[in-house]
């Protein structure tokens, strides 16, 4: 059966009938009816992440164009009717499993990106900020698969135009702190061009594996240091130098 063809409205897994008590009687709706949907909640809910967990599999390894609800419903281990009582369409897969990881994805650059982090010397400052933000993309493929490829829904790339563009703003309240003798556009350019040397070299590291992968690592941490090491003594140079702003 197709896709379009099986897509349908989705149906909660919480509405479940309670049934009858013993003997026919209606239970007593005040002493039993809550811990019931409390359990059927909690399978719902494992089920949910059962379904984005296979979905993430099935994005990453045939992209998101090419997957199909009865490919992640074979991937969960599960049959298409019991996918769609969750999910009408893979829209709305990808817009849980994009709605998840952009929280994630957050909290990941929100804990690595702080001001506190200015403090630390250049070499363990990058440690610090990209170690996380690395160990994110890698652990969670599926991330990039929806950000950047070009079918995914509309809401996802918004959403994560706005998730970008507060990451940005970080970088560069980051950068003012580390360079604070530099001027405010200059802070902008270099926080672009920071921005930008990461989204390269993850896409790099993104296509190896294992040493390979961590060899990549390391060279983008090296590129980023040879292109901030300079500006680094260029403000410092105008710390010392009198009359400067």
């Amino acid at each position: 059966m197709s896709e379009a063809g099986t897509e349908r409205t989705t149906t909660s897994a919480t509405t479940e009938p309670t049934g009858k008590a013993h003997g026919g009687a209606e239970p007593d709706q005040g002493a039993a009816s809550t811990p019931a949907p409390r359990r059927r909640q909690a399978r719902g809910e494992a089920r949910i992440a059962q379904l984005l967990g296979a979905a993430a599999d099935v994005f990453r390894t045939q992209g998101y164009t090419a997957a199909s609800t009865n490919a992640i419903a074979r991937e969960a281990g599960v049959s298409p009717g019991t996918l769609y009582q969750f999910f009408p369409n893979k829209e709305a897969i990808a817009v849980e499993l994009g709605d998840r990881l952009l929280h994630r994805w957050q909290e990941t650059y929100g804990e690595a990106i702080t001001l506190s982090h200015s403090e630390l010397a250049l070499d363990r400052m990058l440690d610090t900020v990209l170690d996380p933000l690395i160990a994110f993309n890698t652990e969670n493929p599926a991330f990039c698969v929806l950000m950047h490829g070009g079918e995914v829904p509309g809401r996802i790339t918004e959403k994560h135009d706005l998730v970008h563009d507060a990451m940005l703003t970080r970088v560069e309240t980051l950068l003012a702190g580390y360079l604070p003798e530099l001027p405010e556009a200059q802070i902008q350019r270099v926080g672009a061009m920071s921005f930008q040397l990461f989204k390269a070299g993850i896409d790099l590291i993104m296509t190896h594996e294992g040493e390979e992968r961590e060899a990549y690592a390391r060279e983008l941490k090296t590129v980023m240091f040879r292109y901030l090491n300079p500006l680094l003594d260029e403000a410092n140079r105008l710390s010392r130098t009198p009359g400067s702003p």
